[in-house]
């Protein structure tokens, strides 16, 4: 039972998790005080995380832009969807394509409440919430096909959750089953910080040591390899902020990003 003003039990609102953290950094509402507590402390650490969070959702409106109108793709399956904020996949891709169909997947509970409350789709399309754990790739795949149809091309899109599993669980092969599930032409999109900065790395353990979650910084090389027998779309595997950055976003002179992100499609 819960209590009339405080968050049920199973948020685990006494300890830091990624999505409400995240939401911190990007400036929400929607986070408790371990959460902030915990984005203050990454923040005095490595004062540009807020920066790579910024990136990374431009990078999720540029990404679905992109598949929803130069590919053509109609089906989105947005994995580690995190809390709503502004250009969220549904948005973007109806936007462009009214009759696009969206499947957004996530085991934060707060994460859920907010998305059926808010993410509220078009007339000629659709939109659903599936409360899973990536690792279920078999179940999100199963419950997925009620909304979408699996015989056609879907965007995949993987933002800053594949670092949530260690090397040890092997990430790569679960993208692997997942787009495996998938049929040819559709698409990945994935963004993952990466351990090219010591002070992040710094801010990362000891966010690590506090938080109800972890997170794996990896190298670019170890990121690259999501895409293993992918096409993989221009510019390649880059930067956060360089791919295929809007008019006046990125400039040879920026800041080195701690983050990279692609698009690759399935032949």
């Amino acid at each position: 039972m819960s209590i009339p003003g405080q968050p049920p039990a199973d948020l685990q609102s006494d300890r830091p998790h990624s999505a409400r953290v995240w939401n911190y950094l990007l400036g929400g509402k929607d986070n408790y005080p371990a959460d902030a507590a915990a984005g203050e402390m990454i923040l005095r650490m490595f004062p540009d995380i807020a920066g790579i969070a910024r990136d990374q959702r431009a990078f999720l409106a540029r990404a679905v832009r992109f598949l929803a109108g130069e590919a053509g793709v109609r089906q989105f399956l947005d994995i580690g969807t995190g809390l709503p904020t502004a250009n969220n996949t549904h948005e973007v891709a109806q936007w462009i394509a009214p009759e696009s169909r969206i499947v957004y997947v996530d085991n934060d509970p707060l994460v859920l409440t907010h998305a059926r409350a808010l993410l509220s789709s078009t007339p000629e399309g659709a939109c659903a919430y599936i409360d899973a754990d990536v690792r279920d790739t078999d179940r999100i795949l199963e419950e997925a096909a009620r909304t979408l149809d699996l015989g056609r091309p879907v965007g995949l899109t993987l933002l800053g959750i594949m670092g949530q599993l260690p090397d040890e669980e092997d990430p790569w092969a679960l993208v692997g089953r997942l787009l495996a599930g998938l049929p040819s032409g559709s698409c990945l999109a994935l963004a993952d910080g990466t351990d090219t900065s010591d002070s992040l790395n710094s801010a990362i353990e000891a966010y690590n040591a506090n938080s109800a979650s972890s997170y794996h910084l990896r190298s670019p090389a170890r990121i690259a390899e999501f895409f293993h027998g992918l096409d993989v779309v221009e510019p390649g595997i880059v930067r956060t902020s360089a791919w295929r950055p809007d008019p006046g976003q990125d400039r040879p002179d920026s800041p080195e990003s701690h983050a990279v992100s692609g698009v690759g499609r399935k032949a």
